[in-house]
């Protein structure tokens, strides 16, 4: 069975920073882009089935030749790696940092 995508773009308030985070507009929004941190809701995008709800801590960065950058997860609660597509928005001297740690 193929992953599912269920599109969600809405506003949330990040629970690692406590800044509030608009839509993206141009697809879903997966993670805050002042931090990067996000939250472990999903087992297929966007269907909001995960009971762990913990904190995803970006834990390093890679560049994918068709997606661009890739930011690397690792859940706080029960230590899942996921990873998802950055955003325009997102804090880039984050993610470069980032790129030097993976």
């Amino acid at each position: 069975m193929g992953r599912k995508f269920t599109e969600i773009d809405e506003e949330f308030v990040c629970e690692n920073c406590g800044k509030k985070v608009k839509p993206l507009g141009y697809s879903c929004r997966n993670h805050c882009p002042y931090c990067l941190h996000s939250k472990h809701l999903d087992i297929n995008p966007g269907d909001r089935a995960e009971t762990c709800q913990g904190i995803l801590e970006p834990i390093g960065a890679e560049i994918d030749s068709k997606k661009g950058y890739v930011i690397i997860f690792k859940c706080k609660k029960c230590g899942a790696i996921r990873r998802n597509k950055a955003a325009k928005d997102d804090n880039m001297d984050l993610i470069i940092k980032l790129t030097a740690q993976h």
